[in-house]
Parts: C-alpha cells; structure tokens; sequence
C-alpha cells in the first residue's frame, strides 16, 4: 500500500481536527446547541470551508466512526466463509473491547456513544451509514438479492449486539460481567445467521 501524499495528508488531518474540535464542542454543550458557525470559529476556518469537508452538521460526529463503514465488507472477504470471518471478527473486538462492539467502559467512549445514542439526528445519520455499509457488504457477498438480504441481516445482528452491549454498560454493568453475556449472544446470533443464510455465505 503506498504512502499517502503530504496533500492527503493535510487533508486528513484537517477531517480529524475538525471532528475533534466539534465533537469536544457538543459534550461539552449538547450537540443542538452548538452551532456549525461555533465549531467553524473554534476550529480557526471558515464556515464555507468546513461544510467542504463536512456537508452535515451529524457527519462532523460520524466521521469518528466512519472507518466501521466497509469493515464488513472487508471482513467477509477473508474466509474461511463470510459469516464465519465476520463471527471471529466480532468475538476478536469483544475480546480486546472494541468501542463499536458497545464493550468498552471508557469514559470518553460512554460520553461518545452517549451523544451519539442520545442524539436523533445522529442516530438517523448513522442509519444512512449503516446502509451503506449494508450495500458495501452485499456487493462483497455477490450483489445479488440473495446477497442483499443476507447483508441486511448481518448488518442488523452487529448493530443489535453492540446497542445492547452499550445500553449494559451505560446502566453501569462493568465490562467483566456483560462479556459473557455479549459473547454467547454473538454466538448464538451467527449461529442463526449460519442456519438460515445460503450456504455459499457459511461454508
């Protein structure tokens, strides 16, 4: 893989400073509260040329999640079969508490999740990005409808297990007691998915 250029580099920096700088903006403050203006004055840019990076207020949140976006449809294509590869994937980000399994305790991770579980436009913003990752993974299934419904089901099943891991731990759970739990769930889920996906996705 080459090395990004200083251009892409900049450019990417300029993505993180800017997410960064408003996501700190809307803990602090709520995120209706707070204004693109606002964020575009504390990041020390105009606002024309924060809305070329971001053209949704929601986007400057989602882009700290935004490499979740293909990781499915990346994950399916290393075998042994893509709901297996995709079963160790999530048992592997359970293991090490990966924020977007909802296993993870940390408070900048709660304050996160909490804004953005908390937040109806961003959940409706994340369901655009959910579908796209649905589309991205069904491409890598096959693209056909049998491809696409096995995707909406795989997807789903991801994003059910980390909620219900993060509404445990948001209650106060600690990480060690709800493990188990989330692990046998994803066991079971996958074990569903296996059984009635077409075999060419299972074997």
């Amino acid at each position: 893989m080459s090395t990004p250029g200083l251009r892409e580099r900049k450019k990417q920096r300029m993505y993180r400073t800017l997410s960064d700088v408003a996501v700190a903006l809307f803990l602090e403050r709520g995120f209706d509260a707070v204004s693109v203006a606002e964020v575009a004055a504390a990041a020390e840019v105009s606002k024309p040329t924060l809305f070329r990076y971001f053209p949704a207020k929601e986007d400057l949140v989602l882009h700290r999640i935004a490499d979740h976006e293909d990781e499915a449809a990346r994950v399916a294509g290393r075998g042994p079969a893509p709901v297996e590869a995709l079963r160790r994937h999530f048992l592997a980000g359970l293991e090490r508490c990966d924020p977007v399994t909802g296993l993870n305790d940390h408070p900048a991770v709660l304050a996160f999740h909490r804004l953005l579980y908390g937040t109806p436009s961003l959940v409706a913003r994340m369901h655009t990005q959910l579908e796209r990752s649905e589309a991205a993974l069904a491409e890598a299934l096959g693209g056909d409808l049998e491809a696409r419904l096995a995707a909406g089901q795989i997807i789903a099943v991801q994003r059910i297990l980390a909620l219900d891991n993060w509404r445990r731990i948001a209650d106060g759970e600690r990480v060690e007691d709800v493990r188990p739990d989330a692990v046998a769930a994803a066991e079971r889920a996958f074990a569903g998915l296996a059984a009635g996906l077409p075999q060419r996705m299972t074997k």
